[in-house]
Formats: structure tokens, sequence, C-alpha cells
């Protein structure tokens, strides 16, 4: 087991660093853009976006994370790294409420309703549609990617505790 602690912290670290990266996007480029736009083309491509989001790429960041933080914790408190344990499983129940259960529990339901619109012909209907989905969107989006970012944090302060100490 003592061989698994590195490589579970860069796999830890890694998927962390993809989903804090998949929100982030989201926040500084692709609502910005899908705001700019025609509000009937930005139904129509975050439709597209939420249906082609479930994945084999997409699966094991954002599903997979969790666990594997509280695999790599279980790892490092057998080998008696506490702090490193602490602050894995810290990433993973921070990751695991503020990030997984946000997307869950409402920005997936607010992408199946919206997938559920037909878009309008109408610029100013599209655009009522529009607003009113993405603004909420937005907040719960920033909300999760902060949080993902602390879990990023955390998970970087975990394999930075591993560092044996100098004296």
């Amino acid at each position: 087991m003592a061989r698994l602690l590195v490589p579970m912290s860069m796999l830890s670290l890694l998927n962390i660093g993809a989903v804090f990266g998949f929100f982030y996007a989201w926040v500084c480029s692709t609502m910005w853009g899908l705001d700019a736009t025609d509000p009937r083309v930005a139904i129509t491509a975050m439709q597209a976006m939420n249906a082609s989001v479930r994945n084999p790429v997409f699966f094991p960041a954002f599903f997979l994370t969790p666990v594997m933080l509280m695999l790599t914790a279980f790892v490092a408190i057998h080998q008696e790294r506490t702090r490193s344990a602490a602050l894995f499983a810290a990433g993973a129940a921070v990751y695991f409420i503020g990030a997984f259960l946000v997307t869950v529990l409402i920005n997936v339901p607010m992408n199946e309703a919206l997938a559920t619109v037909p878009v309008p012909t109408d610029r100013a209907d599209a655009a009522q549609i529009w607003k009113d989905y993405s603004a909420p969107w937005q907040i719960w989006n920033t909300t999760r990617t902060l949080v993902s970012g602390l879990a990023l944090i955390l998970t970087g302060l975990a394999i930075h505790a591993l560092k044996p100490e100098t004296t």
C-alpha cells in the first residue's frame, strides 16, 4: 500500500483539477459568450452542451473525484499520514457537498427543465427564457466553481503535507 499513496495523490489532484477547470471555463467564457449571443442560439447551444456532457470522458472527473479523494485519504491514514488524510477527506467532503450535490440537485434539474423548452421563434420570448435560466444557473455554477477550487487547494495541501520534514 505504501507505493499507492503518491500515484493516488496525483490522480486525486488530476481529477479535482479537471472538475475545477470544467466549472471555471463555464464561469469565465462559455456563459458570457452565450449571454452575448442571440438568446435563441444560446438556448439551443446550452441544450446541446447539456446533452453532450454525459459522456465517458466527463464521468471519471465528476463522479469519481470524491471516491478517489476518499480512497487516497484511506491509504494516507493507513500510512500514518494523518494530516494528509484529513486534508484529502476534507477535499472530498467539500467537493461532494458544495459541487457534486449542487450539480445534481440544482444545475442538472435546471438543465433538464431547459431541455424541454421549445426554442421560441420570437427573440423577446427567447430572451426572457434565457434570462430566467442563465442568471440563477451562473450563480450556482460560480458556487460549485469556488467550492471545487477550495477542494483543489485542500488536495494540494494534502500532497504538500506528504513531503518529509527537513530539520
